[in-house]
């Protein structure tokens, strides 16, 4: 399935031939003539994607595109495609994490190859999302005491420890923990340990229980 391609450009022109360019490589385009015309129809990401990004623009410009959409929470990667490159705008595009800054016009071979590391980020930032999805679903099939279980095993407790902890038997605690790895649907506490590292449940689940 081809990604899809945001081009984000007030100069119609361009857009234009931008869009037949990306097409012929086989690319999906979604053409925007201004920041503001893009917000108003955010983009998703089903599929990987990326958002071909002009600098100056009448009303919000490409940087300002940028502060709002990383606000949002977008994982979509920016490639600007600029006619005015100064060295200030360059670091400020890249610090804020734009995949590459291109200046106008720009070689298919410049374009195509910033597109596919931008179309990359964007799939493994999807599947890393899409695992921590995953976790949150499993956490939430846990017991109450399942819960309480997790949080102790994730910091390093032992049976014995968390039954004393929890008023129950080592027998009781490792029906818990049994059923804490099937849902989780993990096989190792390392593993276990990796998921709330994930969700960043460690650094609070230390402080439970003083």
């Amino acid at each position: 399935m081809p990604g899809i391609v945001h081009v984000v450009d007030d100069d119609t022109s361009f857009r234009t031939a931008i869009e037949r360019r990306l097409k012929q490589a086989g690319y999906e385009v979604e053409t925007y003539s201004s920041a503001q015309h893009l917000l108003d129809r955010p983009p998703g990401v089903e599929r990987p994607g990326c958002i071909l990004l002009d600098v100056k623009m009448p009303g919000l410009n490409g940087l300002e595109l940028q502060d709002r959409l990383s606000q949002l929470g977008s994982i979509l990667p920016i490639v600007f495609v600029t006619g005015y490159s100064d060295i200030p705008t360059t670091v400020r595009a890249i610090k804020a994490g734009a995949e590459d800054f291109l200046t106008k016009p720009a070689s298919s071979e410049q374009l195509i190859g910033a597109i596919e590391r931008a179309l990359a980020r964007c799939e493994a930032q999807r599947s890393q999302r899409s695992k921590l999805d995953s976790i949150v679903f499993h956490l939430a099939t846990l017991t109450p005491r399942e819960r309480q279980v997790f949080d102790l095993i994730v910091r390093g407790k032992i049976n014995k420890q968390i039954a004393a902890e929890l008023g129950t038997t080592e027998r009781t605690v490792k029906a818990h923990r049994h059923e804490v790895m099937e849902k989780m649907q993990v096989r190792s506490l390392a593993e276990l340990v990796s998921s709330a590292e994930r969700l960043g449940l460690l650094d609070r689940s230390v402080n439970l229980g003083g």
